[in-house]
């Protein structure tokens, strides 16, 4: 870490809501920060406005587990929106053992002239009110105010990893190292659970679930992903326990490939559904890969994040860098992916022209209206000018958490503490 860093301010889970109004980050030290787009200027009216600060909460406080003798840290581990129904906001924002159901709203006008009570809030005496008052709403500044509404808690053993909200916006599930559980937005004291790894002897425990997430569409259907690199798609119509996968994604390894590392970097650290429904995508520590849903036996791409870092194995894993937990993330047409790397960069591929960039985020690089400039990491050999050798990466500088407007060319890359938001220039 930077000793520059308060380590709670180190960003966790960056995440739009459906419109792309809203961003909201959250981070180590349980606090959700939401940003909301600047409307359209009528002098500029090309110009979409800058996400400003929209409110920012306590979203989860650190707790003690007393049975376990375990401390529960306040890291916010996901954040997912609800789809907008009213001029209220919701979130659900999770650390590793409850999640929180979280009301955003305005107010810009409070009530004046109370019968039982003076303008202070005191109750005054009932022998003294001689007329009734029709109380009247008074325009004040505007407030935004987030109020904790449900809280989903003592149904998770393990570590929560994962939220996903359905698409029938009733239902969300919950994951764990060992248990998904599906929870009612309504209903806070109890939750099914869907699926159960969990062997009768743990000694005979072999893979953990990393990452899941439900199909975007039918709101039967959902994938976990493996500490074993392999996917489960799961049909919640079959039977209540999903221990039955309907479809089950893995590739192959590679013998040549083989090593003492093998099994660590094909751990998948996220999943994600495209927004069409038809792809998944997955990240692993070295790649990012597209699978066809109605094709279990390989993926259909596979993209390099970080080829030059197989010869570093070695010390990645003295370091412990190779347990880091990458995201990917769509944009809203399918057609590119994004994920992120060490020394800041963060990596986009373009699944229609296999075109590839590497780009930086950085204080340099976030003046306003800043060009990104591609960059290149050379391995070996002859640096050019304008590269950066392998050798010199920062890998305390990493890029876990990165989020992509659902319409727009705008993205959230959270680098350590700072927040960068790059968008497309406007002709």
């Amino acid at each position: 870490m930077q000793n520059n860093t308060e380590s709670t301010d180190i960003i966790s889970t960056v995440e739009f809501n459906s419109t792309g109004e809203l961003l909201a980050t959250g981070d180590k030290g349980g606090r959700v920060v939401v940003f909301q787009r600047e409307q359209e200027s009528k002098n500029q009216p090309h110009r979409r406005g800058e996400y400003n600060v929209y409110s920012t909460f306590q979203s989860h406080e650190p707790e003690f587990d007393y049975l376990k003798s375990l401390e529960i840290e306040e890291k916010i581990n996901k954040i997912r929106w609800l789809p907008q129904q009213n001029a209220a906001y919701f979130l659900l924002s999770t650390n590793d053992k409850t999640v929180k159901l979280w009301k955003i709203s305005e107010r810009d006008k409070r009530p004046e002239g109370y019968n039982l009570k003076d303008e202070d809030g005191r109750i005054r005496d009932p022998t003294t009110i001689t007329a009734l008052r029709v109380p009247v709403l008074r325009p004040m500044d505007l407030m935004v105010e987030a109020t904790p509404r449900r809280v989903f808690c003592n149904a998770h053993t393990y570590h929560i990893n994962s939220i996903s909200v359905n698409s029938d916006y009733e239902t969300f599930m919950s994951t764990d190292d060992l248990r998904i559980n599906l929870w009612n937005l309504e209903i806070t004291n109890r939750s099914f659970n869907i699926v159960d790894i969990k062997p009768v002897n743990m000694e005979e425990l072999t893979e953990v679930i990393t990452a899941a997430e439900f199909h975007p569409h039918q709101c039967n259907t959902f994938v976990y992903s493996s500490s074993k690199g392999s996917i489960r798609l799961c049909d919640m119509r079959a039977s209540a326990l999903c221990d039955n996968h309907s479809k089950f994604f893995e590739e192959p390894e590679d013998p040549s490939n083989r090593s003492f590392f093998s099994e660590i970097i094909s751990s998948i650290s996220d999943v994600k559904f495209s927004h069409s429904g038809r792809y998944l995508m997955t990240r692993d520590y070295l790649t990012v890969k597209v699978w066809d849903l109605n094709m279990e036996s390989k993926p259909l791409e596979t993209y390099q994040v970080h080829d030059y870092l197989r010869s570093k194995l070695c010390s990645l894993y003295e370091n412990d860098c190779i347990f880091d937990k990458f995201e990917c993330v769509w944009n809203g047409s399918d057609s590119v992916i994004m994920t992120g790397s060490y020394n800041n960069f963060f990596r986009m591929f373009d699944r229609n022209t296999k075109r590839d960039v590497t780009l930086e985020a950085s204080r340099e690089n976030s003046k306003p209206r800043a060009i990104l400039k591609p960059r290149k990491v050379c391995v070996g050999g002859k640096r050019r000018k304008d590269e950066i050798s392998v050798d010199s990466l920062d890998f305390s500088k990493k890029i876990l958490h990165t989020a992509w407007h659902p319409s727009e060319n705008i993205i959230a890359v959270a680098a350590t503490n700072n927040l960068y938001i790059f968008q497309d220039k406007v002709n």
